[in-house]
């Protein structure tokens, strides 16, 4: 009978043993309730707990990543997109996510689907494609301003997917399409224009010099040449060119 109590009180001095110590991560604190009061918040390490009388809650300090799942919204100018976002979240007060809320993840969640709901409406579609960073910065704001009375920082909200109707792919891509059209011929016309500014300030220079434009004949004719053709355009000027020219050099020879 002895050592059947023996084995009995052993027993239960390793149950309570068992019942008192916690072990509280790196990555966690614990918050510490006895009778149903919070007497503290517990760092990392080794913890003593009273047993049946004291309960530990432990909660994560690191970073969350939470999806938003994907929601059709309608946006200032009345049109219905889906839009996907993801956010990422942390505990910095493991009292307050304890005490002041029941389930901060769940409500972190839903605060951050209608938050993107009612941002997003408030623009128009172009800005919603275009301005990304400011509406994430403002969804970001709204959504921390919320859960900061829960002990919860809310660290980035990023927009991830935006789908659009199909009519209004269709329309998008044709305006896109019609605008690199309107680029390219104002570069076409562009080039047309110093194209035709720089020949008349050539034709200037050649009005002035006459033997220049004839100079200039013969050099397309000697480019016709070395394309090894067997036909030879002669322009109907081509004697009065060689005219011209004899009449220069017998100028510049005389003294």
């Amino acid at each position: 009978m002895d050592y059947i109590l023996l084995a009995v009180i052993t027993g239960i001095v390793l149950l309570i043993a068992a019942l008192s110590i916690k072990i509280v991560n790196q990555y966690e604190r614990g918050v510490v309730f006895r009778l149903g009061r919070v007497i503290g918040v517990r760092e990392p390490g080794l913890r003593l707990i009273i047993p049946l009388i004291d309960r530990l809650v432990k909660v994560s300090l690191r970073i969350v990543t939470m999806p938003i799942p994907s929601q059709k919204i309608i946006t200032q100018d009345n049109v219905s997109i889906d839009v996907a976002a993801v956010a990422y979240f942390k505990v910095i007060d493991p009292l307050k996510a304890v005490v002041a809320i029941e389930d901060y993840y769940g409500a972190v969640n839903q605060i951050s689907q209608t938050t993107v709901r009612n941002v997003i409406g408030q623009f128009a579609l172009d800005e919603v494609l275009s301005e990304t960073a400011r509406i994430n910065e403002k969804i970001k704001e709204i959504i921390d301003s919320h859960s900061e009375p829960w002990g919860i920082n809310v660290t980035t909200v990023e927009i991830k997917d935006i789908k659009l109707p199909e009519g209004m792919q269709r329309a998008m891509a044709k305006q896109a399409e019609a605008e690199r059209e309107k680029r390219a011929k104002i570069i076409t016309a562009e080039g047309e224009y110093l194209s035709a500014a720089k020949l008349g300030e050539a034709a200037d220079i050649m009005a002035e010099h006459p033997i220049a434009l004839q100079l200039r004949n013969l050099q397309v004719l000697s480019e016709i040449s070395a394309e090894k053709n067997s036909t030879i355009i002669f322009p109907a000027q081509f004697m009065s060119s060689v005219n011209d020219i004899k009449r220069f050099i017998e100028k510049e020879m005389k003294p």
